[in-house]
């Protein structure tokens, strides 16, 4: 195949606004193609070369690339900077300038798509002193055969700008339509949410078509998608959901890991697929060494623990071993993973088992003691034991309570939220329950103090129904004057020239962002709103939900994807546990 196909397809996906046609566009293709090169295409959709979980990434800076694109167009570096200062994408430049070249220019070859990832594959592995050199000449020997269009996916996808809108559920959704019927999509995203490995779900449907999608199962070294839980307002709403009996554990102030436990080592990663075994070598040791199993995958909280008093300390605590210096921190900030599901035990794949028969394979697969703890769990029959068991929660210095259903269906569920898992904080016991994990969608330039940098964020909450993030509020409280300098840096490598084909808003930025940064939000109320997406019309007709004095907790959440968002269901269920006194309409931005 000739990377001149997929470039153009590239290049009709970025112009279309729809997500249907996207998914369309994406199916036709996927038909057409060899199914042993769909892997590493539907890989390059999304600026990749590999799965989430995978390490290593392309990682040429702007200035690299210009340098090729200046060697490969024969032109000065300064005369191709100045191209980038004025458009700020290489891959435009990069159009501009190799497109004329290629016109003028005799022994010239066609670009395979085989030839393309094999040039990436170098770039992404070159190492040592003169690496960057090695990056800029295989990046040149691509562009020297590309068209513009070509050129312009290439640069793109090396600089981590390859932004044309295939996200993970619409891919998903042009492979059901691809080689499927409606009725199968379930199970392809099934098997998506249990590897995490969107190439390897496409070549196995697009060769073994839906047998071999059901055939694939939990194996070690691949990472889960992590099972969320609801939310309800009280302890008694909880019990009674759960039918008037059910399990409850302390819900650690940590971060989760899930753990893969293997015969040639331990690897950790996070929720967002990060691998942080790096950051916590301690636990990764005592779990192989603790684990009764050849071969397990376990999730549990690493939470920083006191060095003298043992008492639990709080999340901020917990993120220093988050550091990439990892110098002393292991000594400094000692942990204990709490350790609360089992997915995989030699050779079985337990998430098709009900939560008690998990948790008792947990308790039996590891001697528990030192850094590898269960999470405290009591069977509660009444809202009365429930209480107290909240109550001894937050005395242990503990977030709250997981509430697990003990019913035969209580299986673990992939990448789902629902109600055989229920959280219950002590935040809920305020006016509004809960915080938000809302992605930034776009920015507002500030006045008085903040003219000329960012003043205000266009934040958004995301669907997973529709793989759209639909917008809730402006927010600009809460940023103190670090955060404030810092945003450039944080949210500049995700702007975009016009509103991303992901994100639904009326509301209009001075500039758009892909979603790639979630912050954590508080607020006073969800009201209903005209100028918001989130839900439109579920509520009222002509009317999204809105969150009323939203302000910034300090907090960045680096361990969440754009797509583990709070997502639009969970505010209109939110909305539904206020209480409503006025069928009255805000913008939800008040100040």
């Amino acid at each position: 195949m000739l990377y001149s196909e997929l470039a153009d397809t590239f290049d009709r996906l970025e112009s279309t606004g729809g997500r249907l046609e996207m998914t369309s566009i994406m199916a036709d293709f996927f038909r057409r193609v060899d199914p042993k090169e769909l892997r590493n295409i539907v890989y390059l959709m999304q600026g990749k070369l590999h799965p989430d979980f995978y390490p290593q990434e392309l990682g040429m800076a702007d200035k690299l690339v210009l340098k090729a694109i200046a060697f490969t167009a024969g032109m000065p570096e300064s005369k191709v900077e100045e191209l980038w200062v004025k458009t700020g994408d290489p891959g435009e430049v990069a159009e501009s300038l190799i497109g004329k070249k290629k016109q003028m220019t005799l022994f010239s070859e066609d670009l395979t798509f085989d030839r393309v990832v094999k040039g990436l594959t170098a770039i992404e592995g070159a190492e040592g002193k003169d690496s960057q050199d090695k990056k800029i000449k295989q990046l040149s020997n691509l562009m020297h055969d590309a068209g513009p269009v070509e050129a312009r996916y290439l640069c793109r996808i090396v600089t981590g700008r390859m932004r044309v809108g295939a996200g993970a559920m619409t891919i998903l959704d042009a492979l059901a339509e691809a080689f499927a019927a409606k009725e199968d999509r379930p199970a392809i995203e099934r098997a998506f949410n249990v590897t995490c490995d969107i190439g390897l779900v496409a070549e196995t449907i697009a060769e073994g078509g839906m047998d071999a999608i059901r055939a694939i199962g939990v194996k070690v070294g691949s990472p889960v998608k992590v099972m969320l839980a609801e939310r309800l307002p009280s302890i008694a709403e909880v019990v009674a959901k759960m039918g008037g009996r059910c399990a409850m554990e302390y819900k650690y102030d940590g971060i989760r890991v899930q753990a893969h436990i293997g015969k040639d080592g331990v690897k950790l990663f996070s929720r967002r697929l990060e691998d942080l075994t790096s950051n916590f070598p301690d636990i990764a040791q005592s779990l192989r060494t603790r684990c009764g199993c050849g071969e397990a995958i376990i999730e549990g909280e690493c939470v920083a623990i006191h060095p003298e008093t043992g008492f639990m300390l709080p999340f901020q605590t917990v993120t220093h071993r988050r550091r990439k210096d990892m110098k002393d921190v292991v000594r400094d900030v000692p942990v204990r993973i709490f350790m609360f599901d089992m997915l995989f035990a030699d050779g079985k794949d337990l998430t098709g088992l009900p939560y008690p028969e998990r948790r008792k394979a947990l308790e039996d697969g590891f001697s528990i003691g030192g850094m590898v703890q269960m999470t405290t769990m009591k069977v509660v029959e009444s809202p009365e034991e429930g209480e107290r068991f909240f109550s001894s929660a937050i005395a242990a210095r503990c977030e709250g309570i997981m509430a697990k259903s003990l019913a035969p269906e209580s299986v673990y569920r992939a990448g789902s939220r629902g109600f055989l898992w229920i959280k219950y904080k002590k935040d809920y016991q305020q006016a509004l329950t809960d915080s938000f994990d809302l992605a930034v969608v776009g920015a507002f330039y500030g006045m008085g103090k903040r003219a000329g940098r960012y003043g205000a964020l266009l934040m958004a909450a995301f669907d997973p129904e529709t793989g759209m993030f639909e917008t809730v509020c402006k927010l600009g409280t809460g940023f103190d004057d670090a955060f404030l300098a810092g945003m450039p840096d944080l949210l500049d490598d995700g702007l975009s020239e016009s509103k991303p084909a992901s994100v639904e808003a009326e509301m209009v930025p001075d500039v758009w962002f892909e979603p790639t940064v979630v912050l954590e939000v508080v607020a006073a109320e969800i009201t209903l709103s005209p100028i918001h997406t989130a839900a439109r019309d579920v509520i009222k007709e002509g009317a999204g939900l809105g969150i009323r004095f939203p302000r910034f907790t300090g907090r960045v959440r680096d361990d969440k994807s754009p797509e583990q968002a709070t997502s639009v269901d969970e505010i209109v269920r939110m909305y539904g546990m206020q209480s409503h006194d006025s069928d009255g309409i805000s913008d939800g931005d008040d100040p």
